[in-house]
C-alpha cells in the first residue's frame, strides 16, 4: 500500500521496535496526527482469549470521562411512557414497529447506537440480520437493553462506548480525538484499559493483554508495553 508523504514523515517519529509507556504513546499519536481534519485516536487491543468460546467472550461498555469527541446519534425502541422518557433524555430517534421497514427495506441507518426496552426485543430481533453485522444490535451486557432508557441515553451521550472482540480476538475502540489534551486521552485510555482488564474471563489462560497499539485515523500505529497496563 502506497502511503503519502505526510504519513512517511509521521512514521519516522515512531520506532517500530519500541514498546512505549502509555504517556509516551499518547504524546506520539498526537504528534503523528497531521491530517487536515480532527483525527480519531483509536486503541487496538489483542487479547489472549478465544472468542469462539462463550466463556471467553470479552464484551461490555464503559463511559469515557471525556467522551469520544464524536456526536453520537441514539435510536431508542420503546413504547408508552418510555418513548417520552427517551426523548426527554436526548434520544435522536424513538419509535417501535414502524421503524422496522424503514431500516430493513429503505436502508435507513442514520444512527450510531440502538437502545431497546426488553419488551421491544421481539421487534428488534426482526432486524438482527441487518443490525448484527454492523454491531448495532442492543445487548444487555452493553447496557443497551434496559428499562432505564433515560440513563442509557444519557450515558451514551456522555461518552459511553461499547467494546467487543472481533473475529481475530482484537478490540478496536475510539479513545478520543487528536484535538484532546494528553491528559484527556490518558484519562480515557486508562478508564478503558481498567474496564478491559476487569472483564478478563476466569477461563482465560496465559498472557491476557497480548498487544496494545494506539493509532490516529491516518497515522502509524504506536505499540505499548503491555506489562505496565495489566
Amino acid at each position: 500500500m502506497k502511503r503519502g508523504k505526510k504519513y512517511a514523515e509521521a512514521a519516522k517519529l515512531v520506532d517500530r521496535a519500541t514498546l512505549y509507556d502509555a504517556a509516551e504513546a499518547i504524546s506520539l499519536v498526537k504528534k503523528t496526527a497531521v491530517a487536515k481534519f480532527d483525527e480519531t485516536i483509536e486503541a487496538h487491543i489483542r487479547l489472549g482469549v478465544d472468542g469462539r468460546h462463550a466463556d471467553q467472550q470479552v464484551r461490555g461498555a464503559v463511559v469515557l470521562p471525556h467522551g469520544t469527541g464524536k456526536k453520537v446519534r441514539v435510536l431508542v425502541f420503546a413504547k408508552g411512557d418510555k418513548l417520552n422518557e427517551a426523548q426527554a433524555a436526548g434520544a435522536d430517534f424513538v419509535g417501535g414497529d414502524e421503524l422496522v421497514p424503514k431500516i430493513q427495506n429503505e436502508g435507513w441507518f442514520e444512527f450510531d447506537v440502538v437502545v431497546a426496552t426488553p419488551d421491544m426485543m421481539g421487534v428488534v430481533g426482526r432486524l438482527g440480520r441487518v443490525l448484527g453485522p454492523k454491531g448495532l444490535m442492543p445487548n444487555p451486557k452493553a447496557g443497551t437493553v434496559t428499562m432505564d432508557v433515560a440513563k442509557a441515553v444519557a450515558d451514551i451521550k456522555a461518552g459511553k462506548i461499547e467494546y467487543r472482540l472481533d473475529k481475530a480476538n482484537i478490540i478496536h475502540v475510539p479513545v478520543g480525538k487528536a484535538s484532546f489534551t494528553e491528559e484527556q486521552l490518558s484519562d480515557n485510555f486508562n478508564t478503558l484499559m481498567g474496564a478491559i482488564v476487569k472483564a478478563k474471563p476466569a477461563s482465560a489462560k496465559g498472557q491476557y493483554l497480548r498487544s496494545v497499539a494506539l493509532t490516529s485515523t491516518m497515522g502509524p500505529g504506536v505499540r505499548l508495553n503491555t506489562t505496565k497496563l495489566g
